[in-house]
């Protein structure tokens, strides 16, 4: 049986992109991504971190990412260390 051009493109490209992920390629999207992220989410629940969106002024993200980036940090990592030193009395 025949297969039209188009259909031979697309399993070329699925070809390429297996080959990729394979290799490890960061920027191939996972085939079981969904399974990536509830796996994390398990993983930092059982570290007792919960999610907590916040709304922050522009100007002080951009000097979170700044910190965080220059110290070599996740801004998750910063921010909790920032808001402990700040709410811990004494």
């Amino acid at each position: 049986m025949t297969m039209k051009r188009t259909e031979l493109d697309k399993r070329q490209g699925l070809q390429i992109a297996n080959a990729q992920r394979r290799a490890g390629n960061p920027y191939v999207p996972a085939a079981h991504g969904a399974d990536d992220r509830k796996a994390r989410r398990e993983r930092e629940r059982a570290a007792g971190l919960v999610p907590f969106a916040v709304k922050l002024p522009k100007d002080l993200v951009v000097q979170l990412q700044a910190r965080a980036l220059a110290e070599g940090r996740d801004v998750d990592e910063l921010t909790a260390e920032l808001l402990r030193s700040t709410l811990t009395p004494g």
